[in-house]
């Protein structure tokens, strides 16, 4: 493969965000005494803010609001103040990049504010040449904008990026723009669509870390 940069996805691929933020919406929809969705819920991983209210608005109609305070207000008191476990194989990784002095970005459909937060407390933040975020673009993943501003950003031509993702609306953002793609699945398998993509699917950054080696 010719890369000349990586791109990092953050929650559920760097760190293991994504069990921590469901269990706490699952909290929340059952201290409302309102109905978990699990299908709807999967289905806005990956998706910025403006993506996932969109969603939840149709599920959840005029209970929209109460929800997400809720949500938000216990998601954000456990983030912004404890470390989220980092993903196994991400460190070495990152560090065999740095060692080749490659340029490394995250794209996260998270905030700026609570993904520069997370990325420091895990102590990752000083791994990244730069953070492009979620309310930092227009068209949120699956659409390949938060991408092409990454690799924008690093100054790379997008076709020499390799993309990590795990979510299938990732996938479609990264391979959108044109990147050699990697998927390790967290909460959600690929879907037949995406693996209609021909991209990389692997078990493990350990995995990812060996073939690149």
């Amino acid at each position: 493969m010719n890369y000349h940069a990586a791109i990092f996805d953050m929650d559920g691929l760097l760190l293991d965000t994504e069990r921590v933020c469901m269990r706490i919406f699952k909290e929340a929809c059952a201290t409302l005494e309102l109905p978990f969705y699990e299908d709807i819920y999967l289905s806005i991983i990956g998706r910025n803010p403006a993506g996932i209210e969109q969603i939840f608005r149709l599920a959840y109609e005029a209970d929209y609001e109460h929800l997400h305070d809720e949500w938000r207000k216990n998601y954000n008191a456990v983030v912004k103040h404890q470390a989220i476990p980092v993903k196994p194989g991400v460190i070495e990784l990152l560090k065999w990049l740095k060692s080749k002095n490659i340029p490394i970005a995250v794209a996260t459909s998270t905030v700026n504010d609570v993904a520069k937060k997370k990325l420091a407390l895990a102590g990752l933040d000083q791994y990244f040449d730069c953070l492009t975020t979620g309310c930092e673009v227009k068209h949120g993943k699956p659409d390949p904008e938060i991408y092409l501003l990454a690799a924008s950003r690093l100054d790379v031509d997008p076709t020499l990026c390799l993309a990590f993702e795990d979510s299938n609306n990732g996938v479609h953002s990264a391979f959108a723009a044109g990147m050699i793609t990697y998927q390790i699945p967290d909460l959600v398998e690929p879907c037949d669509e995406v693996r209609a993509l021909g991209h990389k699917i692997r078990p493990s950054m350990h995995r990812v870390l060996e073939e690149l080696q």
